[in-house]
């Protein structure tokens, strides 16, 4: 097929993920950056960017268009979403229908936040009207206890142990020591995991997400001229349950089987996967979603083909060990997938990968993420 009939992203930029950013970091400083590496990578400069997408959380009072402004970016399309783990899915979705629909030659998808002191506490505190008004007052501030609470759910109805957990996290630590701009990059043992002081429990230190600074970016072309990566499918669903349910099961697995059929291709077909993992419990729950595992076997699946690393999955190390840089968490599995199909993985690259999934998932209400979401890629040669 000819890819030049089809948009293609053909660039990735991502900063190092930051522990412990310097004095004068700043959102806009990391977005420009990895914008910056994105179009570098494919021989492009801002003049020929016509098109911007934005996720983020700390770009306030700044929107979209005031970073277009400060990049000396002229647009024709302008988009920004901030649905949290969800928004860089959201953002290729319609930045694909965008370029073929004309109204772009050239578009930027950014995602990124930076966290200085108390920025992120204050974040969690008054994420929404519901952490305002009925979860802080409580004391439950943030993700961990409301997702410590359904990790115990998941535990009761599959038989994981903390143990399995643990070798879901060593395995993408080991992933991780190959990516660069990973926070944490290296060796993790399972006697680590365990011995990790508890948050709340069951989840230890290990199985939350370590809050970074980064951004992360990719470049989209309406005509690509080289090798490039395909949307072959993509779909999502919001509020699919109305918070009703019990968690253990996204919004991925009612669209799931329309989104292979739309592919054309199956779950044991991909051959790098990347799920949004907020916790290891999300991350079982999405490759449960998609087909790729059972809620049966969890405890086995992980240990044929997760501790093993016989299927690919979260390859530069996901968010547990390359941090979460607020919405760029969610660009991070996205571009990781989409840098594994070009070829441009570094120490990581799979050998002959020409197909692979990326999910989203994000936006905790009262009890767990709202937003759910999933992309097909393929690559597609000149």
């Amino acid at each position: 097929m000819n890819s030049a009939r089809h948009p293609g992203i053909v660039g990735v930029g991502e900063t190092p993920a930051l522990r412990h950013p310097a004095a004068d970091c700043s959102t806009t400083a990391l977005m420009a950056q990895a914008i910056g590496q994105a179009l570098a990578s494919v021989g492009l400069t801002p003049a020929q960017v016509d098109g911007l997408g934005v996720a983020s959380f700390t770009l306030r009072p700044d929107r979209a268009i005031d970073l277009a402004w400060r990049l000396g970016l002229r647009l024709n399309w302008c988009m920004q979403d901030e649905m949290g783990g969800a928004s860089a899915i959201n953002l290729l979705r319609q930045a694909w229908l965008a370029l073929q629909a004309g109204q772009a030659e050239t578009i930027v998808l950014v995602a990124g936040d930076h966290f200085a002191g108390a920025d992120f506490a204050g974040l969690v505190r008054g994420y929404n009207r519901s952490a305002q008004d009925y979860l802080s007052p409580l004391g439950c501030e943030g993700p961990n206890p409301l997702f410590a609470m359904l990790t115990q759910r998941q535990m009761a109805r599959t038989g994981l142990r903390r143990e399995d957990y643990g070798a879901l996290c060593v395995a993408q630590r080991r992933w991780a020591s190959a990516n660069p701009n990973a926070a944490y990059r290296q060796p993790l043992t399972l006697a680590q995991y365990l011995d990790a002081p508890m948050v709340a429990p069951p989840l230890g230190r290990m199985d939350c997400v370590p809050v970074v600074s980064g951004a992360c970016a990719l470049v989209l072309r309406a005509r690509p001229g080289g090798a490039s990566v395909r949307l072959l499918a993509s779909d999502a669903r919001y509020n699919g349950d109305q918070q009703e349910g019990d968690g253990l099961e996204t919004g991925i697995a009612a669209f799931a089987p329309a989104l292979w059929r739309q592919a054309g291709l199956g779950p044991d077909d991909m051959d790098v996967v990347s799920v949004y993992d907020d916790y290891p419990a999300m991350a079982l729950a999405q490759l449960c979603d998609l087909g790729l595992a059972s809620a049966d076997d969890l405890p086995g699946f992980i240990a044929r083909r997760l501790a093993t690393r016989d299927l690919p999955v979260n390859t530069a190390g996901g968010q547990l060990s390359a941090g979460q840089a607020g919405t760029a968490g969610g660009m991070h599995g996205l571009a990781e997938v989409a840098r594994q199909l070009l070829g441009r993985a570094g120490e990581r690259q799979l050998n002959g990968a020409r197909v692979g999934v990326a999910t989203g998932y994000g936006m905790v209400q009262l009890r767990y993420g709202m937003c759910a979401n999933a992309a097909v890629l393929a690559r597609e040669d000149a």
